[in-house]
């Protein structure tokens, strides 16, 4: 028995439709009228987890934010952050880390940085425009001396540099010494 074209086209556009009304449900849920449909996406090794922009304050539909709105992003941020509830992967020093963004975001422009690294801020991508991808960068060199590294990804019009967007993201560094198995850390101690 084999499935006609138009079966298949019929499947294919109930699983569109049926995804569609689950995207529309989380955000009326979370208390937004539509999906905004910007996303980020954080890779580590071969995870990946991606998000709309952070909250009511981190983004204006595509308007620049104003200073009032990013203070109230990063004070939001910071407390999701404290609590965990930011969305986030596991990472250990051994693996890569990149940042991915919307063809839409690539256009005006973008960068992405953590908390971490020997500065207390490490770069995962510099300005750019037009490319989608930081590519892979060794965690070692990003992750703060904690357990939670703080990921942050900013739309930016690089021509005014008004801030259009922003994302935040939390690495779980499973090589921190509270992370670590119990008979693990007892080895270390000794």
């Amino acid at each position: 028995m084999s499935l006609s074209t138009r079966v298949i086209a019929a499947v294919g556009a109930v699983v569109v439709i049926a995804a569609g009304t689950v995207g529309a449900s989380v955000a009326i849920a979370r208390g937004e009228d539509a999906p905004r449909g910007k996303l980020a996406t954080l890779v580590v090794g071969t995870s990946s987890i991606h998000s709309e922009p952070f909250g009511k304050f981190c983004y204006n539909d595509g308007k620049p934010l104003s200073e009032e709105s990013q203070g109230a992003c990063q004070k939001s941020a910071a407390e999701a952050f404290e609590k965990g509830t930011l969305p986030s992967l596991d990472v250990t020093t051994a693996d890569k880390v990149g940042v991915g963004v919307d063809p839409k975001v690539a256009e005006k422009g973008w960068f992405a940085f953590t908390d971490g690294g020997q500065q207390q801020r490490a770069t995962l991508a510099a300005t750019r425009t037009d490319s989608t991808f930081s590519g892979l960068l060794p965690a070692s060199g990003l992750l703060a001396a904690t357990e939670k590294t703080k990921v942050t990804v900013v739309e930016a019009n690089e021509k005014t540099g008004d801030i259009i967007g922003v994302w935040y993201f939390q690495l779980k560094n499973k090589d921190a010494v509270g992370e670590q198995p119990a008979a693990q850390q007892q080895q270390q101690e000794q």
